[in-house]
């Protein structure tokens, strides 16, 4: 599931991250998740310092590792445009194959600091770069606008999978050809950069155990 932290934490974060999505608040008991997670309570404590901000950390945690997921899927990517409709179509696949996560951010993206950043920055980066490439007829000044409007499209199009809605293929090219067309993208090219084919998200790295001295 995450990138940077070790295999318990992960662990940990993950039972987490299904309790908060689940009872739509920040906290949750220890006990609880110590049984959602399968794990004694100490083991709880020993892997997670502080577990009265464990909401703050689960919630940077999987930012950067979708963060870190998406920019290494797109990497060969150079067109803003085309970027921004992977990007989106990434998030609705993964709501698809990931519901735990695609509840959490459903519940919590637009009011938490980190899920915010993840949602606004590196699209924010790709459309500033289309405008100023003039794919994009929008003006500068709509920048931050349309990027909440991007964002807001995004987790719509991610609560009609998990509501089974919508397929994922069908939401994910709606909300991105859509996007574009508002942005001034001419409707077949809106169309076709919506409904190519989608590489797959890559993979979390594995956090590097470290290796115990010899004696």
């Amino acid at each position: 599931m995450l990138s940077d932290v070790s295999p318990g934490q992960a662990r940990i974060y993950q039972a987490a991250l299904r309790l908060f999505a689940q009872n739509a608040g920040s906290e949750i008991a220890i006990t609880d998740l110590a049984d959602a997670a399968g794990i004694a309570r100490g083991t709880i404590y020993n892997n997670i310092e502080e577990p009265e901000n464990l909401f703050g950390e689960v919630a940077a945690a999987i930012s950067r590792d979708m963060l870190a997921r998406t920019e290494t899927t797109m990497q060969t990517i150079a067109d803003p445009v085309e970027r921004l409709a992977t990007g989106v179509r990434l998030f609705v696949r993964r709501a698809h194959e990931d519901a735990d996560w695609a509840r959490f951010m459903v519940r919590f993206a637009l009011g938490h600091t980190a899920l915010q950043s993840m949602m606004h920055e590196p699209p924010a980066r790709d459309v500033t770069a289309a405008v100023a490439s003039r794919s994009f007829t929008i003006a500068s000044a709509q920048i931050p606008a349309f990027v909440a409007v991007l964002s807001g499209v995004t987790l719509a199009a991610m609560n009609a999978v998990l509501r089974g809605e919508q397929t994922w293929r069908d939401a994910g090219s709606n909300a991105a050809e859509f996007v574009l067309r508002a942005a001034g993208i001419a409707a077949k090219r809106a169309r076709q950069l919506a409904s190519r084919e989608l590489p797959p998200l890559a993979e979390a790295m594995t956090p590097k155990r470290k290796r115990r001295r010899s004696a």
